[in-house]
């Protein structure tokens, strides 16, 4: 007899998972594979500048605040089927919309010295030590000693750096296909219903957002001045009301571990070929309320503009603010915050928190691991940028 997919059951949250700051002259902005950031690199004596682009700015702040205060609910959001519904609508489009900006400033990757050095030291070396520093967090601040330090298993916010090297490296790839983008979901659509796909580089989620990636890879300037535009403006009103709706209807019914994307259907116990459904289906909604939420960004400069620059800063250190919390007891002690006027306080203090973590002042401090020079370990063509 034929049978629904089970896609809809009941089940408990996973873990949880510029204008820029003032320019010296000996410096420069070009494209970084860090999250859509645009990071700044010593070009060569006499190099033009570019101007920062306010408007992506804007956008990377807002979807890092977004990352962080999700984060910060899911310790206290059990049995509020309000909050569980807002971090649904959350989670659908957060990620992705990083995903999409990170994707738009790869186009001009290539294999040549230049970007593989950018590559390198923008992300496989902050991955190294993030993973590391994560991994010695857990395993001293959460008492568990016999916690593994891994680079092959990015544990909890580094799988997008481990992600963001290997959708770069592929680039070129996407960028040569006749129709990269259903390529793309074909292949997530076939993770979804993979559990032999493995852990390593926590491949599941590698794949199951490259859609994302692809997407962003194809996207033109033109196409962000589409989305700024007054009646798409409008039409994100009903669009995200619809989604809340919804996402209010099915909380206490749908599988969260769909929006992490770190799993295949039968992992959640769901017959396989819902994987293939539920991708398509997130996909087409991420993608409109991503839209709904880029065309809401403000184009022109604002007092959190300089922030964009520094929101690789913010993610990977907000992790450490979220899984503290939890290790040292601060929600078993205050069941209050469970409350609506604890989850206002929660989402407050995680936006306030992130938006100081993403200033100027730490971005300088984590240039040495975030934006490190390296020269040193680069052969001299590849090191003159």
């Amino acid at each position: 007899m034929f049978h629904a997919p089970n896609v809809f059951q009941r089940a408990k949250l996973p873990p949880a998972t510029r204008e820029s700051e003032p320019r010296r002259q000996d410096r420069t902005t070009a494209p970084d594979a860090t999250a859509g950031v645009v990071v700044a690199e010593r070009p060569a004596q006499n190099a033009p500048t570019k101007k920062r682009d306010a408007y992506f700015d804007n956008a990377k702040y807002l979807a890092i605040v977004l990352v962080a205060v999700a984060h910060a609910w899911a310790p206290v959001m059990d049995g509020s089927r309000t909050a569980r519904a807002v971090w649904m609508v959350t989670y659908t489009f957060h990620m992705p919309a990083f995903i999409i900006i990170s994707g738009y400033f790869s186009r001009s990757f290539d294999l040549s010295p230049t970007k593989v050095k950018r590559l390198i030291t923008g992300v496989a070396v902050p991955y190294i030590v993030f993973e590391t520093a994560y991994s010695l967090f857990r395993r001293y601040a959460n008492d568990s000693p016999d916690a593994a330090i891994s680079l092959l298993e990015p544990w909890y916010l580094t799988w997008f750096l481990a992600a963001l090297f290997v959708w770069r490296l592929t680039t070129p790839i996407w960028q040569n296909l006749r129709h990269p983008l259903a390529v793309s979901l074909v292949i997530a659509a076939l993770a979804s219903l993979a559990p032999s796909v493995g852990d390593d580089l926590d491949l599941p989620r590698v794949l199951q957002f490259l859609p994302f990636f692809v997407l962003g890879l194809r996207l033109k300037p033109e196409h962000f001045r589409l989305v700024q535009r007054r009646e798409v403006r409008l039409l994100a009103l009903p669009l995200f009301a619809g989604a809340a709706v919804f996402a209010y209807w099915a909380a206490p019914r749908m599988q969260l571990g769909w929006f992490l994307r770190d799993s295949s259907a039968q992992d959640m116990n769901a017959p396989w070929w819902s994987g293939a459904m539920m991708t398509l289906a997130l996909f087409g909604c991420a993608t409109l309320l991503t839209i709904g939420f880029l065309s809401w960004v403000p184009r022109r400069h604002m007092w959190f503009t300089v922030l964009g620059a520094g929101t690789i800063c913010g993610y990977l250190l907000h992790g450490f603010l979220v899984k503290g919390s939890d290790y040292f007891g601060l929600f078993d002690r205050n069941e209050w915050l469970v409350s609506p006027t604890g989850l206002v306080l929660v989402s407050v203090v995680a936006a306030a928190a992130v938006t100081l973590l993403c200033t100027p002042p730490v971005r300088r401090v984590l240039r040495c691991v975030t934006e490190p020079d390296m020269n040193w370990a680069f052969r001299r063509d590849s090191a003159k940028l």
